[in-house]
């Protein structure tokens, strides 16, 4: 499987509405920070998350962190 590519070395901060949303694990993704399904062939699969109640998150884009698809500030370390 290897390392994932890294989309960015900084979450994205944005605010989701109710509802499941699939983090996309490899970095290959066009719709960073989000799966388009560019993973396919390479082992890696999406995070599946659902969000309960309208809330602002930083979603992580180095695809290090250890609290996918939350940012932990790994990306710090990269």
């Amino acid at each position: 499987m290897g390392q994932p590519r890294i989309a960015a070395k900084e979450p994205t901060v944005m605010s989701l509405e109710p509802g499941t949303y699939y983090w996309c694990t490899c970095g290959r993704s066009r719709d960073q920070p989000f799966c388009d399904g560019s993973h396919e062939g390479t082992g890696f699969e999406p995070v599946e998350f659902t969000m309960d109640v309208k809330k602002d998150v930083a979603l992580c884009q180095c695809k290090h962190t250890k609290t996918p698809p939350f940012c932990d500030g790994t990306h710090q370390t990269l």
